[in-house]
């Protein structure tokens, strides 16, 4: 998908629990969505959330797993996957985006998906709102989890 995302309203997280999981690779790329995400639970009240990190894209769906069982309300899961010149991409790619889904449907509780899955790192860098008028996908993967935590 390209282009901007759907604006949808920050609501009220104050009363909410919220980590935030994010890969340790590209730091400069995942600290950025990081911001994002935590600008967005700050903009929406949320006052009571942690960042942890992981080592890579792979791990985020256990560790969104146990961060939900331990009694976050709302998990934010950031990382990069860079296309390279093996398979290795697609499998991940895959492992990471299937993991995320199950553990989000198996616990009942939304897990914001901020996992760029990027050609390049300009590709990286547009999303990561590190380059100009480009928006931050860890902020709106914030909005999405905060959306479903409080209105549903």
């Amino acid at each position: 998908m390209s282009g901007p995302s759907p604006k949808i309203k920050v609501l009220a997280g104050s009363n909410l629990k919220a980590s935030i999981v994010t890969s340790s690779w590209h730091p400069e790329i995942c600290d950025a969505l990081v911001a994002g995400a935590k600008k967005a639970l700050t903009e929406s009240g949320c006052k009571n959330f942690l960042v942890h990190k992981v080592a890579g894209s792979f791990e985020l769906p256990l560790a969104a797993q146990k961060l939900l069982d331990s009694g976050a309300d709302l998990v934010v899961a950031i990382g990069l996957i860079l296309r390279g010149d093996t398979p290795h991409f697609e499998y991940i790619c895959q492992g990471v985006t299937s993991g995320i889904m199950q553990v989000s449907l198996t616990r009942n509780k939304p897990i914001g998906f901020g996992v760029l899955m990027c050609d390049n790192l300009n590709q990286a860098y547009e999303r990561a709102g590190l380059a100009d008028g480009q928006e931050n996908k860890g902020f709106e993967a914030a909005v999405a989890a905060l959306n479903l935590a409080t209105e549903y």
